[in-house]
């Protein structure tokens, strides 16, 4: 029987390399009652600022990679409250908008008259608020982009530094 032929050592080392840091658990917070949202409860802290820290050397001595994972991470957390506010205020005005219509329907009105109304809220809310959505999606779509691009750059300094220090 043949015996699995072990790595050199130089692979061990690179394989380590790989899987020294712990893992990063982002956890998902219950649903916020007005905007619906779930947030996400990031497991990875800001780094402290560059420009926060004294000490006696310049900052230009050194690689800039501290603030691109900061610039992410802060962008990460921007788009997130962005994300929250839009649609706590967005959801405000609809249940304004709704209860406004529920409470001019006569209470003698029939169930299909109530839902006759809402049908019509339902339409009119829609095409009133299609330009905001639009405007909306395009700089949702603009803003996770750019916070791709910065994670891409961020996670790649961290592979390259692995190998080439």
């Amino acid at each position: 029987m043949l015996a699995p032929r072990r790595p050199p050592p130089q692979a061990w080392r690179a394989l380590r390399l790989l899987h020294t840091t712990p893992r990063a658990c982002n956890r998902i917070g219950p649903p916020d009652p007005i905007s619906n949202l779930r947030p996400i409860l990031y497991d990875d802290p800001l780094p402290p600022h560059a420009e926060d820290l004294r000490h006696p050397y310049s900052l230009s001595e050194f690689r800039g990679g501290d603030t691109v994972e900061y610039q992410w991470k802060l962008q990460r957390q921007q788009l997130d409250a962005w994300n929250h506010a839009f649609w706590t205020n967005s959801n405000t005005r609809f249940e304004a908008a709704k209860d406004a219509v529920l409470s001019s329907i006569p209470e003698t009105a029939t169930p299909d008259a109530r839902e006759r109304a809402l049908a019509d809220f339902y339409k009119h809310w829609v095409i009133q608020e299609s330009s905001r959505q639009e405007a909306y999606n395009r700089e949702w779509r603009r803003r996770s982009f750019e916070e791709i691009k910065l994670a891409a750059r961020v996670h790649y300094e961290k592979f390259t530094a692995r190998f080439f220090g």
